[in-house]
């Protein structure tokens, strides 16, 4: 069911999908303190019947689809898993597009962009993935399915995604990119694209209001590489860690599914939000603030 956002007389009313996850908890509370409606559901997607009607119950300008099956603990789950991961990130994310459509509802969609990989056109330090680019990995069949459908939303008008990559929250969320590499034994140390939500979740809130449409890779500008994640997080917020490294060959003997290294080109969103005034942190930079905001919320 949905819950009732703090009230304000606006013409503008978000309906969370996904509601009780962890994106969405972050987008609720940003919503709220902007005064604005906002409700949030846990109606299963690919359910079209009990989604019109959640549809019609709250009457959303704005649906903000945060669900998504993206497996426990990791993405491997998903290999064994296949069904539930079609019906969930393939019918389901299409199916609320749709039905959004139909409504005239603005719909944004956070997506993934592990859909990319490194190759001789885009090595790590190099030129970046740009939105338009097709999809080049399908290691995981969480990947696969992720390209497949996102190829699909494009076609409709009402539709924005964004391409989130190793989300990083202020806390140490199970959930966060930050949380899960370190408590790794070993990790790899390669360049990739990052998503700082503290930074980039208002921009969500303000492309979805704006009624923007079409792809953005949402990330904060450049790449970071485990490493210096880490040695920022030892920094600021735990002195005594430490870790060590392994190979991506290494790391293949472990793991079930294969995994996505890009870097995404963020210029569209940086060039968008300068149309607010707003100037999107480049990833070293959006780091260590949020290690520093960790610290002083006594985050260890």
């Amino acid at each position: 069911m949905a819950t009732n956002g703090v009230e304000k007389a606006s013409k503008n009313v978000f309906l969370i999908w996904g509601g009780e996850g962890w994106v969405a908890g972050h987008l609720k509370e940003l919503l709220q303190q902007q005064g604005e409606h906002v409700f949030t559901t846990t109606v299963r997607m690919e359910n079209r019947e009990s989604v019109m009607k959640e549809l019609e119950r709250v009457k959303p300008t704005h649906v903000l689809n945060c669900a998504g099956c993206t497996g426990r603990p990791n993405v491997d789950w998903c290999e064994d898993n296949k069904e539930q991961v079609i019906r969930s990130n393939v019918i389901g994310t299409l199916n609320l597009t749709d039905c959004c459509f139909l409504k005239n509802i603005h719909c944004t969609v956070f997506a993934t962009g592990c859909i990319y990989a490194y190759d001789p056109k885009h090595r790590p330090g190099g030129e970046g993935y740009l939105e338009a680019d097709p999809a080049n990995f399908g290691g995981s069949y969480y990947s696969a399915t992720k390209s497949k459908v996102e190829e699909l939303m494009t076609t409709y008008s009402n539709c924005l995604i964004l391409r989130l990559r190793m989300p990083v929250s202020d806390d140490l969320h199970p959930r966060s990119f930050v949380t899960k590499i370190s408590k790794y034994d070993r990790v790899v140390n390669i360049p990739n694209s990052n998503t700082i939500l503290h930074d980039l979740l208002p921009c969500a809130i303000l492309l979805a209001t704006a009624g923007d449409t079409g792809v953005y890779n949402f990330t904060n500008p450049g790449a970071i590489s485990h490493n210096e994640v880490l040695d920022l997080f030892k920094k600021h917020v735990r002195p005594d860690f430490e870790w060590k490294n392994f190979s991506e060959e290494e790391q293949s003997k472990i793991l079930k599914a294969g995994r996505s290294n890009c870097e995404l080109n963020s210029d569209k969103l940086a060039k968008r939000m300068k149309d607010f005034g707003i100037e999107v942190k480049e990833v070293h930079t959006a780091y260590d603030e949020c290690f520093q905001r960790m610290k002083a919320a006594g985050v260890r």
